[in-house]
Formats: structure tokens, C-alpha cells, sequence
């Protein structure tokens, strides 16, 4: 018995799967387009290359009135303190803080907080000990 589909003739069978050749292979030495005429066409001499970055300035993951390196080092407060801690003062963020293995770093800012405060969120913590939050969140 022979295999081949029943649906179609062998030569569209054939025609149909020239035309997921290249989605299948994946990207080879032509690229992933199976036909020349899918391929875009080069921009002219006078004319600006195509890009998908609007002009202007980018979008980047942090937000507005923070640095990255802010939101990374707010981040890795954030991973020392559980949420058992939170609200909490000072003694127990200190608490979660050693229990889950926080670097010296982390320990000493965290032993600089006021005595007696309450902090609901890491960033109420992170504003305590002098850093800036982002301005508008959405």
C-alpha cells in the first residue's frame, strides 16, 4: 500500500509542501521565505532603511523617575524580604531579611531604617532609606 494523502493529487501535495519548506527547515542560507517575491525589497537610494524603532526617544522597562540600576538593586531588596514581613518595622524586615540569606549589603541598609516604623511595601522600604520610586506607575 502507498502513503500519500487522499485529499490531493501528488502534484499538489508536492506544491504544498515547497511552500512550508522553509518554515519547517528554518532559516538557512536563503532565510526562511519560501519565495523570492515574499523577500522586501531594499529601500532606494533616497530613501531611509526600514525600522521597526519609532523615532524619537524608546521605550525602555524602567519606569519614569528611576534608573535601571534603581530598579535593580530595589528588585534584590525585594527578594531578601518575604511577604510574611510585610507590613512590618524594621526588626522584622531584618528578621526575613537574615532568615532568607541576604548579603551584608542588604542587612546593613536594612539596620539603618527608624525604629517603630511600619512599611507596607518594598517600596516604602526602599524610600525609607533614601531612594526614589517611580513617579506615575500606568
Amino acid at each position: 500500500m502507498e502513503r500519500g494523502s487522499s485529499k490531493h493529487s501528488p502534484r499538489l501535495d508536492e506544491q504544498m509542501s515547497q511552500e512550508v519548506s522553509g518554515l519547517v527547515q528554518g532559516p538557512g542560507a536563503a532565510g526562511s521565505r519560501v519565495d523570492e517575491s515574499r523577500e522586501p525589497e531594499p529601500a532606494g537610494e533616497d530613501q531611509p532603511e526600514a525600522t521597526t524603532a519609532p523615532g524619537g526617544d524608546l521605550r525602555t522597562g524602567t519606569p519614569q523617575g528611576m534608573s535601571s540600576s534603581d530598579v535593580e538593586q530595589r528588585s534584590k531588596l525585594g527578594r531578601f524580604i518575604s511577604m510574611s514581613a510585610l507590613p512590618g518595622d524594621r526588626a522584622a524586615l531584618l528578621a526575613s531579611a537574615r532568615e532568607n540569606e541576604a548579603p551584608d549589603d542588604i542587612v546593613t541598609a536594612l539596620e539603618r531604617l527608624p525604629e517603630g516604623t511600619h512599611y507596607q511595601t518594598v517600596s516604602e522600604v526602599w524610600a525609607a532609606l533614601g531612594h526614589k520610586n517611580e513617579t506615575t506607575r500606568w
